[in-house]
């Protein structure tokens, strides 16, 4: 621990030569180290070092080379699914233990699931059934059949259900050990212990969170000795920290520092995430509650734009409200092309050719939110040419995450940055049975017809006739302007020379086994 703090004291790995200790400058301070109830990328980053689900991604794939992550064992080293689709046996991991020492084993893993799914359950946490009922809603039991196998039986089919297994962000279902949850119960956030690769060695909120590598992990161990996260919320402010060697990585480097970051000899890891960073309509407002408003709006945002000049190619303009990192993915540029006379045509159709006044709440920073204040000012100019005139609320992103799951309440619209590689993602986001505060669906959107179409494609036999009914439903949730998609985020990391066996995979966080520090390459 001495040389970690001193690593972070007073610079990057770089500074202790030898050293395998990762510093990597993050965006916002991070929510809570419990897996199942934190929300954000930010988080699940650091979570997923210690946390691992039954399930997880292939994160060692480029994604140049794998524009839809693979699917692998996590602790399930193998799963069967019924020929009906309504039974999933997993097989739980031999020989694998917890940093507390305590054993994985099925009943851990179902001790896990009744906290996030099972009312009835002693153990049952209300916080981690919020962040994560999209995942267990349709399961009807779980049991324990013997020492290493798990039945989960469903009430109906539920095709996306092993990648949503394997998603973080908005919760996760990353297994805790169930002797640290009965000895700390709400408060496991402050003593995490997981089966990942790092250790939770200690948390200074604000400054930094300490893990370091775990020798006796049940996969490949890490390179690293350690990994310390430093939040830094201004993008200048981590490009100065890699300058100066106080980090050896930082995400979400300011748009126009990039270039200037690589000429001067760092490295620039990117990729295509499922990301798309999305403005939600408040459908209880009076003027986004219209339908021909909320086109006009989406007709009248210069996407391109932002993302050529604000963002500097960092990112790519959306097209679909599902990220091209995604199998359902439908682009549609008649929709989302700026088209500046129909937004007025509709505008005009809606009897608001003279504008009116609404609102926009975003955060300052946060995981996959780039740089929020900004892209909000920009699009608050593109209405303006419409007569549409923007207010704009922000807040740090804890925060702003607490008051986004509560819903959109008074303001006309949210912003929010997330996506997933299952199209699933659609649900959380626009059905009936998501709306807030009873989940993510924050702008309350309630459409019959979407629902119906998703429900066909969520209970669907094959994956090929499940991608179909997907693409439908993209299409309806796109003419009735369900979300206004604006950005599809690259991702960008920059690394000092010394960092090596970085991946961006297509995914919003990362594998960290393979990572090593040369200081003498």
């Amino acid at each position: 621990m001495t040389l970690v703090l001193a690593a972070c004291g007073g610079g990057g790995g770089g500074v202790n030569g030898d050293d395998q200790t990762l510093i990597i400058g993050i965006e916002s301070e991070a929510d809570v180290l419990d897996p199942q109830v934190a929300g954000g990328w930010v988080t699940w980053r650091i979570n997923s070092q210690m946390y691992e689900p039954l399930v997880m991604h292939d994160l060692q794939t480029p994604s140049a080379e794998a524009a839809v992550p693979e699917l692998r064992p996590g602790l399930a080293e193998s799963w069967e699914v019924s020929d009906d689709g309504l039974e999933y046996t997993f097989e739980i991991r031999d020989g694998v233990t917890f940093h507390d020492g305590t054993e994985l084993d099925a009943e851990a893993v179902e001790y896990n699931i009744r906290r996030m799914w099972d009312e009835s359950s002693p153990q049952y946490s209300a916080a981690a059934a919020g962040q994560t009922n999209f995942v267990w809603q349709f399961v009807d039991e779980v049991e324990s059949v013997d020492e290493n196998t798990l039945v989960i039986r469903m009430s109906q089919p539920f095709s996306p259900f092993l990648r949503m297994l394997a998603q973080g962000g908005n919760g996760s279902t990353g297994i805790i050990s169930p002797a640290a949850l009965e000895e700390y119960g709400e408060d496991i956030a402050e003593h995490p212990s997981g089966t990942g690769p790092f250790v939770f060695e200690e948390r200074v909120r604000g400054e930094r969170i300490v893990l370091s590598g775990n020798d006796d992990y049940w996969g490949e161990v890490p390179n690293l000795d350690g990994v310390i996260f430093v939040p830094i919320p201004d993008p200048a402010g981590r490009s100065a920290a890699i300058r100066s060697g106080e980090v050896d990585v930082i995400a979400v480097p300011s748009p126009d520092s990039v270039e200037q970051l690589v000429d001067e000899g760092f490295q620039l890891s990117d990729g295509q995430p499922p990301h798309v960073w999305y403005l939600s309509f408040n459908m209880k407002d009076e003027y986004m509650s219209i339908p021909e408003v909320r086109q006009a709006i989406n007709l009248a945002i210069d996407r391109a734009g932002m993302a050529t000049n604000l963002l500097r190619g960092t990112a790519e303009p959306a097209y679909d409200i599902q990220a091209p990192a995604n199998d359902a993915y439908v682009e549609r540029t008649d929709a989302y092309g700026r088209d500046l006379d129909r937004a007025r045509e509709l505008l005009a159709e809606a009897g608001l050719e003279d504008g009116f006044t609404t609102s926009i709440a975003t955060s300052v920073d946060g995981s996959g939110q780039i740089v929020p204040a900004p892209m909000a000012e920009f699009i608050q100019q593109n209405l303006a040419e419409v007569n549409i005139n923007v207010e704009i609320q922000t807040m740090e992103w804890i925060s702003y995450l607490g008051r986004w799951g509560e819903g959109a309440g008074d303001v006309g619209m949210m912003q929010m940055s997330w996506g997933m590689d299952t199209p699933y993602w659609l649900y959380i986001v626009t059905s009936s049975d998501m709306i807030a505060p009873n989940g993510p669906n924050t702008g309350y959107y309630d459409n019959p017809e979407l629902d119906a179409v998703m429900q066909r494609a969520i209970t669907a036999a094959t994956e090929e006739d499940a991608v179909e009914f997907w693409q439908q439903a993209n299409q309806i949730a796109t003419d009735d302007a369900a979300l206004a998609p604006i950005v599809n985020d690259r991702a960008p990391y920059i690394l000092a020379p010394h960092v090596e066996g970085w991946v961006s995979a297509s995914q919003e966080w990362y594998d960290l086994t393979g990572v090593s520090l040369d200081f003498e390459g």
